[in-house]
């Protein structure tokens, strides 16, 4: 596991994040402690550092490409003021024989957030995809 890092639900940036999306749900631009926009953990690479970041170690990622993005929280988005902690793992990894591209890989990477007491909070799942050579190569 890559090392914890600390991320603040902050007011003023879920309001931003929220407008930077072109959401008009009035629940993320009003009150003092709305909802974090469902997509909002994709700021953690504000919060984190290289050392917060969980290296697949042989994959090549100057290949990868984003291959989808899922967020899971049990009971529902943090609010603003949530003062969470952050860690990145190595989800599931699978590795297909391609038509073209040669060997594919595809690795997921997911960063769980808890509260203060411990309890996960949010999870953002991010699948890779990575090829071992370029599309039609030889």
């Amino acid at each position: 596991m890559a090392k914890p890092f600390e991320m603040r639900v902050e007011l003023g940036k879920l309001r931003e994040f929220a407008r930077a999306t072109g959401s008009d749900n009035p629940e993320y631009l009003v009150g003092d402690t709305p909802p974090a926009p469902v997509t909002f953990p994709m700021v953690s690479a504000f919060w984190s550092g290289p050392e917060s970041f969980e290296s697949p170690g042989d994959i090549d990622l100057a290949r990868v490409l984003h291959g989808g993005q899922e967020f899971v929280y049990p009971d529902g988005p943090p609010e603003a003021g949530a003062v969470l902690t952050g860690q990145m793992r190595l989800g599931d990894k699978t590795v297909k024989e391609g038509k073209r591209g040669g060997t594919m890989t595809i690795q997921e990477l997911i960063t769980e957030y808890t509260d203060a007491s411990g309890k996960v909070v949010a999870q953002s799942i991010t699948t890779m995809v990575v090829t071992s050579k370029a599309t039609g190569a030889s």
